[in-house]
């Protein structure tokens, strides 16, 4: 019934479509090559806003084109296809591709085109540092990783932390920048790294041991957070909080079972999150679409609302007006609330920290997102309890 009367919407605007041409709203995701499932996600996601958008009148009263190019799944081909978007394709608005190394790529070129940006996947230091007029930023920087499990350790009054981080840049920049924020509010941060692929860390446990860690928190994928807690089981170590990035992801819980009880995990988008934006969103995609949506359609989504928005705000085109009305927007989106800073840096939208009980990732900060109390301190070995899952 509501796409029948969606249908029957569009046909009675399409005079009033037809008056002004399109606004076309340009990106380069993967169609093709290795990631190009990737780029499928964030397709469907911004076709899904584009549907929307619509339905409630357009962009300034005008019809939305997306003029989707592909670049192979090669994040050196974006300064030639944004180019292309802006010479050729005569982009009015647009949206950045997947992955940091892309993004950079696309800022440069729309830097130099004055045209305005909106960053939708890029999180390293490198694409969100201060300089960049022309890009607003949707996703929350890897600096932003640490906020959650700070906030959850002072709470109790902890004060030593042991931070481990598989070797790998994006792992060791959350890492560092955690540190240097705990650093700054007092706290012992002892910072550790680890070879991708590890499956012992009695080293790191004997050090952590040493100064009385009262928080293990690491940066990396759901293998290191497996491979911790089977550590930690077969040693009998228990700190008052662990929490490691992966821990959030299903395949945490796929290879420990019943021992990923309690874990933390980070995560940029958590579909169970108490969010009206949220809920709004994941009821759409399922009408539209089959399965549930992952991170990247979240942001990609999340990156149409602000886009709507700020059109919305300024009331015109004009890159001035835009840039004018991003700076001070604020708008919720399935992540949580959208706001920048002076730079365009995104400080409003946080990763969550999600906590496993009784076999269910739930949202436990910020509380704006949460569906339940984190449950602590991280229980010994020889005092848990099997659960049956809910």
């Amino acid at each position: 019934m509501q796409r029948w009367l969606l249908a029957l919407w569009l046909a009675a605007a399409g005079p009033a479509f037809a008056q002004a041409p399109a606004i076309v709203v340009g990106a380069v995701l993967p169609a093709s090559g290795q990631l190009a499932d990737l780029g499928e996600e964030m397709r469907k996601a911004l076709v899904l806003w584009q549907e929307r958008c619509s339905a409630e009148g357009g962009l300034l009263g005008r019809a939305i084109t997306l003029r989707l190019l592909d670049d192979g799944s090669e994040a050196s081909a974006s300064l030639r296809l944004y180019e292309q978007l802006i010479q050729s394709e005569q982009a009015d608005l647009l949206l950045g591709p997947l992955g940091s190394a892309a993004t950079m790529a696309a800022a440069a070129t729309v830097e130099r085109a004055g045209q305005l940006l909106l960053n939708v996947t890029g999180v390293t230091e490198s694409v969100q540092r201060e300089g960049r007029r022309q890009v607003f930023h949707v996703p929350a920087p890897l600096s932003a990783y640490g906020a959650g499990p700070l906030a959850i350790v002072e709470s109790a009054g902890h004060g030593k932390l042991q931070v481990l981080a598989r070797n790998d840049p994006r792992s060791r920049e959350a890492a560092e920048r955690l540190a240097e924020a705990a650093g700054r509010r007092g706290l012992q941060v002892a910072v550790q790294f680890t070879a991708p692929g590890a499956t012992e860390y009695a080293a790191q446990i004997a050090a952590a041991r040493a100064r009385n860690a009262e928080a293990w928190i690491a940066f990396g994928i759901a293998e290191d957070a497996a491979e911790m807690v089977k550590t930690f089981k077969r040693i009998g170590y228990a700190p008052w909080l662990f929490l490691a990035q992966g821990a959030a992801e299903p395949e945490f819980i796929r290879r420990v079972g019943q021992d990923a009880e309690h874990a933390l995990g980070l995560t940029a988008y958590e579909p169970n999150a108490n969010w009206p934006a949220n809920r709004a969103f994941l009821a759409a995609w399922r009408e539209r679409w089959q399965g549930e949506p992952g991170v990247l359609a979240a942001h990609a989504y999340a990156a149409g609302l602000v886009l709507q928005a700020a059109v919305q705000a300024a009331g015109a085109l004009e890159t001035e007006r835009l840039r004018a009305a991003l700076r001070r927007l604020e708008v919720d989106t399935p992540l949580g609330r959208h706001r920048v800073d002076a730079d365009g840096v995104q400080v409003g939208v946080k990763p969550a920290v999600v906590q496993i009980q009784r076999g269910r990732r739930e949202v436990v900060w910020p509380p704006e997102l949460a569906t339940a109390q984190w449950q602590l301190p991280y229980p010994r070995w020889d005092e848990r309890q099997v659960h049956a899952p809910q």
